[in-house]
C-alpha cells in the first residue's frame, strides 16, 4: 500500500552564495596584488571571464580566467581560430578514477568543431595532467600549448571514488608562475550543488515511499550556454547542473529506501531541479511542494494554429492534440489514470493480421516517438485487416513537466521529466496502485500482441554529470549521440523470431531517405571521442540484444537522439520512428505465421 508522502509546503533550504568570480575581483583588486599574475578556472561564460580580467587589469593585475567545465573545448573556442587549423594533435591524460578515457570523452565535440580529419587524439602518462596540444596552421605555423584541466578526487553519492572538474586558482609574481597561490577552489557552482544535496540528505524522510509529492530545487547562478555551431551542440552548465542534481538525488533516495543503485522501481516522488541563469549572487532554494498539475499544464495548451498534418510537426505536440488525434479514429478505447490524475489513453484496433502493440512516451522527455507512433497508427488505420493496440503517451505526468521545463530551456534534455510523478519507470512498476502501468497491461491483454514496438529516444547532445565524475553513472553508453539504433528484447525461446524481426526491420530502414548518412555522421563523431561503437551494426544501424521476461515475448525498442531537437531535426526523428514501427508491423506478419503458438493468443503480461 502506498504511504502518504512527507508533508508538503515546507522549505528545506534558502541560501544565498557569494559569486566566486566577483570575490576574486574584489580580493585581487586590492593594491597589494598589483603587478601579480592571476589565473583562475570557474564555471562561467567567456564574456563574464573577460569582464573580470578587464576589471583586474584596471587595478594593475594581469588576470586570465578559464572555464573549469570542458576546458579543452572552451580553450579552442576562446583562443584558437579553428578555421586556420589544418592539423591538431591532442594528448589527453588517462583518468585514475572512473572511465580511463574520461578526458577523451570530455573533449567532445572538438572533432566536429575542427572538421574532418584534423583532430588526432592519444593518451599521455604525464602525472601533471591536462591536455598537450600541438597545432599546425594554414600558414605553416606550429604551436604547442598546455591546457590545464583542474579536477578533484572525491567520493560521490554511491561511495565510489571519482574525478570531477573543479575551480582552481594560481597566483604568481610572473607570468606562468604559481609561487604565491596554487590550489583547488570550491566555486559557487560547486557550492550550490553541494548545499542542495546536503539539504536533502539531512532532512528527516519517512520510511516508506513516496517521500514527497514534489521536491523542487531552484538554483539561480551565473552559468552559461554556449552554442558549438559546427557540431550542433551547446555547452550548458545549467543543463549539466540539472542532470547532476537529479541523478545524485535519485542515488540518495535509492540508498534511503534500501534499493540498489539504478533500481527503476524507486518511488520517491517527483524530483525537479530548476536551474536558471542570473547575473546576481547565486541562490539556492529547496522546497517540498504539492503537485502543481494545473501549473504544469499551462504550457500544454494547443497552439491556435496547430498544423493539420502530423508529418509537419516541428516540436512535441500539446497533450490535447494527442488526445484529439486518438479520439478521431474509430477504435475500442481503454485508459488508466496517472499519479497526478491525468488520463493515459489507449486504443485497440481489431483486425485479421497478427497483432502488434505500439507505444511511446514511456520516458516523457523522449518526444519524437509520440509523433512517430501517431503517424504509424494513421497509416495502419487505412490498411485492411490491421490489428494493433496503441498508447501514444504512456507517461502524461512526466510529459506535462517536460513541457513546463522546456518553456524556459527548450534545448535541454530534462531528465527530471523522464520518469513518472512517483519517480519510477512505469515499465518496472511491480505493485499496486499501478496507475499508468494498467494501460500497458490492457493493451497487451486486449490485443494478444506477441510483439511490442516501444518508441524511445536519448540525448541528442552530450550528457554529463560534471560534479559526480563527469560521465553519467549507469548511462555511460548514452552520454554521446551515436545515431539511431535498436534494442531487441525477447523471452526465453523467442530468440529466433526476434532476430528475424531485427534483421527484417534494419533491411527495410535502408530505404528511409537520409538515415544512413545521419547514422554515419553521428557514429564517426562518437568513435572519434569514445572509440569503436560497442554494438553490432546491421545495414548501418547499431543494435543491442538481450533476454528479458517483461511484457510481450518480443519487444523492439527504438532509440533516436531526440533530446531535445526541434524543426527539421524533429520532423526527421519522428519520420524515422514512424517507418520503424511500420517496418516492424509488416515484418511481423510473415514471422508470426511461423511461430510455434497460435497468433492472437494472450501474450505474457505479468510483471
Amino acid at each position: 500500500m502506498t504511504q502518504p508522502p512527507a508533508a508538503t509546503g515546507s522549505r528545506l533550504l534558502d541560501l544565498p552564495l557569494e559569486r566566486t568570480l566577483h570575490a576574486w575581483v574584489q580580493r585581487f583588486g586590492e593594491p597589494r596584488w598589483r603587478g601579480c599574475h592571476v589565473e583562475g578556472w570557474v564555471f562561467e561564460s567567456q564574456a563574464a571571464r573577460l569582464a573580470a580580467a578587464q576589471q583586474l587589469a584596471a587595478a594593475g593585475v594581469h588576470a586570465r580566467f578559464h572555464s573549469a567545465y570542458k576546458p579543452l573545448v572552451q580553450h579552442f573556442m576562446d583562443h584558437v581560430d579553428c578555421t586556420q587549423v589544418v592539423q591538431a594533435r591532442v594528448r589527453y591524460p588517462l583518468a585514475a578514477h572512473g572511465p580511463a578515457q574520461r578526458f577523451r570523452l570530455e573533449a567532445y565535440p572538438l572533432a566536429a568543431l575542427l572538421g574532418g580529419g584534423i583532430l588526432h587524439m592519444e593518451p599521455h602518462d604525464d602525472a601533471g595532467g591536462g591536455y598537450h596540444v600541438e597545432l599546425k596552421l594554414r600558414d605553416g605555423t606550429r604551436t604547442v600549448q598546455h591546457v590545464h584541466a583542474p579536477n578533484r578526487v572525491h567520493t560521490d553519492m554511491t561511495g565510489a571514488t571519482v574525478l570531477s572538474p573543479t575551480g582552481w586558482l594560481r597566483v604568481g609574481t610572473q607570468e606562468g608562475a604559481a609561487d604565491l597561490i596554487d590550489t583547488a577552489v570550491c566555486t559557487d557552482y560547486e557550492q550550490a550543488f553541494a548545499a542542495a544535496v546536503q539539504a536533502v540528505r539531512s532532512h528527516a524522510w519517512p520510511d516508506h515511499e513516496p517521500y514527497f509529492d514534489r521536491l523542487l530545487l531552484r538554483v539561480d547562478l551565473p552559468g552559461y550556454e554556449q552554442p558549438v555551431g559546427a557540431a550542433g551542440e551547446t555547452i550548458s552548465t545549467l543543463e549539466a547542473l540539472h542532470e547532476d542534481l537529479y541523478f545524485t538525488l535519485l542515488e540518495f533516495f535509492q540508498q534511503h529506501s534500501g534499493r540498489p543503485v539504478g533500481d527503476r522501481r524507486l518511488q520517491p516522488g517527483q524530483i525537479v531541479p530548476d536551474v536558471r541563469a542570473g547575473d546576481g549572487a547565486p541562490h539556492v532554494q529547496v522546497d517540498l511542494l504539492p503537485f502543481a498539475a494545473c501549473a504544469d499544464d499551462l504550457p500544454a495548451h494547443p497552439t491556435a494554429h496547430a498544423p493539420d498534418s502530423l508529418a509537419t510537426l516541428a516540436k512535441s505536440p500539446a497533450p490535447d492534440r494527442i488526445t484529439q488525434t486518438l479520439h478521431a479514429w474509430p477504435a475500442q478505447r481503454f485508459s488508466a489514470r496517472s499519479r497526478q490524475g491525468r488520463t493515459v489513453w489507449g486504443q485497440y484496433h481489431a483486425g485479421t493480421q497478427a497483432p502488434v502493440f505500439i507505444s511511446a512516451g514511456q520516458h516523457a522527455n523522449e518526444t519524437s516517438g509520440i509523433v512517430g507512433a501517431l503517424r504509424a497508427a494513421e497509416v495502419l488505420q487505412a490498411q485492411p485487416g490491421a490489428h494493433f493496440a496503441l498508447i501514444a503517451l504512456e507517461n502524461p505526468d512526466g510529459y506535462a513537466l517536460h513541457r513546463a521545463l522546456s518553456a524556459r530551456h527548450p534545448g535541454h534534455m530534462h531528465h527530471a521529466a523522464r520518469y513518472t510523478a512517483l519517480g519510477d519507470d512505469v515499465e518496472y512498476r511491480d505493485h499496486a496502485p499501478l496507475y499508468e502501468r494498467e494501460a500497458r497491461q490492457s493493451a497487451l491483454a486486449l490485443s494478444g500482441a506477441q510483439l511490442h514496438v516501444n518508441l524511445h529516444g536519448y540525448p541528442a547532445h552530450e550528457w554529463t554529470r560534471p560534479l559526480s565524475g563527469y560521465v553519467p553513472r549507469g548511462f555511460e553508453q548514452w552520454m554521446l549521440p551515436k545515431g539511431f539504433f535498436l534494442i531487441l528484447r525477447y523471452h526465453a525461446g523467442w530468440q529466433l523470431p526476434a532476430r528475424a524481426l531485427l534483421e527484417a526491420v534494419c533491411a527495410r530502414l535502408r530505404q528511409v531517405p537520409g538515415l544512413a548518412d545521419f547514422n554515419a555522421r553521428q557514429r564517426a563523431l562518437y568513435e572519434h571521442h569514445a572509440g569503436p561503437l560497442p554494438f553490432e551494426v546491421l545495414d548501418g544501424i547499431a543494435c543491442m540484444q538481450s533476454q528479458t521476461s517483461h511484457d510481450a515475448p518480443v519487444t523492439l525498442i527504438t532509440e533516436f537522439p531526440d533530446e531535445t531537437v526541434h524543426g527539421d531535426a524533429f520532423r526527421f526523428a519522428h519520420t524515422v520512428q514512424m517507418h520503424t514501427a511500420l517496418a516492424a508491423v509488416q515484418a511481423w506478419q510473415d514471422i508470426a505465421t511461423h511461430l510455434p503458438s497460435p497468433v492472437g493468443t494472450s501474450s505474457q503480461t505479468g510483471l
